[in-house]
């Protein structure tokens, strides 16, 4: 058989003749060995020859367009095996000649990215020809934005081998306002093999498009923002500072003139000679008739007890009053006690109450054994009580105060008590007794 010289995906023929050189009819088999095998085939496959005859047979090529299929010389190799006598299996021998082909697949994945300044691909190619290739990957681009660098710019891939090169993409300078721009690119994979060197055929090459776009380092919106927070700033400074400012000024001098009032009208109701905290109400004007040249009734007692008197009358009779200032901490209980001076007996016509903090808890009003008045401090601020007939306190005896403290109030300072802090103040007449 002569040499044959086939392209793969096509097909190709060669003869061959058997001849009966006995002296009986024999049957020969034939069959194509050797690497070929699969992609070969004779016809007809089974001849019959009576002696001294001959038959041509034909042996078809047909090797599939894969880089499984190496190109160059493959050996050829038919089996003709007698049916009668199969010792005189014979093998003729051949040479198939497999012409090259070039097939390379290339991809850049992804086809575009973003970034500010530089992105990242990746290209792989595979070598679907039959041949071994050089396969060079070059980065190109209309203009000179972009720096392309390719790593390992250049790979030999024998058939059926793929390879994965890393692509680097970085804009020469930054974008720092405006829309994004977007650069276009190339990759061109070109190959070549020693065969297309031997025969000055030209590289095959394959370009794979890309893009890149570069983004603003300062987004559209984030101006816009900057702006919005750049105008609220300059209304605040311009126009709501100064509002808020004279608003808590204007606040603040009504809350002192208010705090100043109160105070001056606490003053004005504070009973003459009583210590501590004021306490206001009708008995406390009636009982400031004292003038001057009064003086603390002898005898009285008790937790901040004091008396003043004034215009004696005839018989020893003159219009006096006491205050009882009486100050506890919070769950306790205390006394402020007034006593009547010996030799003297007091007609109380009035009482005031003062609970000027807004205190919390009980008020018991005694006057000596008597009980006058139990009061929730709760209800009230200013009490006061008044009697046509004088209610009579012998010499000797007490007038009582008994606080008992549940929860000390506000006063007008704003600030949360210690502790309780009530004033009671009785007027009445101081008379001596009778001889």
């Amino acid at each position: 058989m002569p040499t044959v010289t086939v392209s793969p995906g096509a097909e190709a023929t060669t003869t061959l003749t058997v001849r009966n050189d006995g002296d009986i009819v024999e049957a020969y088999t034939l069959e194509v060995v050797g690497d070929c095998a699969a992609w070969s085939t004779v016809e007809p496959a089974r001849v019959s020859l009576y002696p001294g005859t001959s038959e041509v047979v034909t042996v078809r090529l047909a090797p599939p367009r894969s880089h499984e299929v190496r190109a160059g010389e493959i050996p050829l190799g038919v089996r003709v095996l007698p049916t009668e006598h199969p010792e005189s299996v014979v093998v003729p021998e051949a040479t198939v000649v497999v012409e090259p082909f070039h097939e390379l697949r290339a991809e850049l994945d992804p086809r575009r990215r973003r970034g500010w300044l530089g992105a990242r691909f990746r290209t792989s190619v595979q070598n679907k020809g039959n041949t071994a290739v050089d396969v060079t990957l070059t980065g190109k681009q209309a203009g000179e934005e972009l720096r392309l660098v390719l790593t390992p710019g250049q790979r030999r891939l024998e058939p059926g081998e793929s390879a994965e090169v890393r692509l680097r993409v970085r804009a020469r300078k930054l974008i720092w306002f405006g829309e994004p721009v977007a650069w276009p690119f190339e990759v061109e994979a070109a190959e070549s093999s020693e065969r297309d060197a031997n025969s000055e055929q030209p590289d095959r090459s394959e370009a794979l498009p890309g893009e890149f776009a570069q983004l603003p380092v300062l987004p559209k919106w984030l101006l816009i923002v900057l702006a919005a927070l750049l105008a609220l700033l300059i209304a605040w400074f311009t126009l709501v500072r100064p509002a808020v400012r004279s608003t808590a000024k204007q606040a603040a001098t009504e809350a002192a003139e208010k705090e100043t009032a109160r105070d001056q009208q606490q003053r004005a109701t504070t009973p003459p000679g009583g210590t501590g905290n004021p306490a206001g109400g009708q008995g406390q004007s009636e009982g400031q008739g004292a003038g001057p040249g009064a003086s603390a009734a002898p005898g009285s007692s008790g937790t901040g007890g004091s008396s003043t008197g004034a215009n004696a009358g005839a018989g020893g009779t003159q219009q006096s009053s006491a205050t009882i200032d009486v100050q506890t901490g919070a769950g306790a209980r205390k006394e402020g006690t007034y006593r009547v001076p010996e030799g003297k007996v007091f007609g109380i016509t009035d009482i005031v109450v003062a609970n000027f903090q807004g205190d919390e808890g009980v008020l018991t009003i005694s006057f000596g054994e008597r009980k006058i008045t139990t009061i929730a401090l709760e209800t009230f601020r200013n009490q006061d009580y008044h009697w046509v007939t004088p209610i009579q306190i012998p010499e000797n005896a007490t007038v009582t105060a008994s606080v008992t403290c549940a929860k000390p109030g506000t006063p007008a300072t704003g600030t949360q008590a210690s502790g309780c802090h009530q004033v009671l103040n009785v007027s009445g007449i101081l008379s001596d007794l009778a001889p």
